[in-house]
C-alpha cells in the first residue's frame, strides 16, 4: 500500500502537504533505511503522518541525522509522538496491549516529523495536537530580503 497525500490550501495561496506512512510500508525497512525515508519526505516540505512511533534510537538517530544535514535549504525538523492512552490500570489490558505491541510491532500511536521551514512548534495534550505552521507571507518576505540583499551587495 503506498502512502496518501494530503493537501490542504489556507487562503488560496498557501498550500500544506500531510503524507501519511503506513506502519506497512515502513516496517520491513532496517532503521537507517525509515530513518531516510522520513528525511526524504521532510526535506521536500511535506509534514508526515507515520502511523506508529519509532523505536527509541531511531528518534535518537533521527534527531542526529537531522543536525548534520542542517543547511540553508534544511533547517531541521519538528516532531512529536502521540501515544494513545492507557488510562485504564487492570491488569489484563495492560498485558493485552503489551502483547499486541509484541505482535504487531511498534504500529500504535502516531510520530508527526514536519520541516522546521514549515513547521513552527507541535503543542500536544491528550486530546488534541497544535499544530502552528510559519505563514506563507513570512517566507516571501525572508525570500525578497534575502533576494534584495544579494543584489544590492553587486
Amino acid at each position: 500500500m503506498s502512502s496518501m497525500k494530503h493537501c490542504l490550501y489556507w487562503q488560496g495561496e498557501f498550500m500544506l502537504t500531510l503524507q501519511f506512512i503506513p506502519f506497512t510500508e515502513i516496517e520491513s525497512l532496517s532503521s537507517d533505511e525509515r530513518i531516510e525515508k522520513l528525511l526524504s519526505i521532510v526535506r521536500e516540505n511535506k509534514i508526515a503522518l507515520v502511523e506508529g512511533t519509532l523505536h527509541k534510537e531511531e528518534s535518537a538517530a533521527l534527531i542526529k541525522k537531522t543536525m548534520e544535514n542542517i543547511n540553508q535549504e534544511f533547517r531541521g525538523i519538528e516532531f512529536a509522538v502521540i501515544y494513545p492512552e492507557q488510562n485504564d490500570d487492570a491488569m489484563f489490558k495492560r498485558l493485552r496491549l503489551k502483547l499486541i505491541n509484541v505482535l504487531l510491532g511498534n504500529r500504535r500511536g502516531l510520530t508527526i516529523i514536519g520541516p522546521a521551514s514549515v513547521v513552527k512548534e507541535i503543542k500536544q495534550d491528550p486530546h488534541k495536537i497544535d499544530l502552528y505552521t510559519t505563514s506563507h507571507e513570512q517566507k516571501s518576505r525572508k525570500v525578497l530580503k534575502q533576494k534584495h540583499n544579494s543584489s544590492s551587495k553587486r
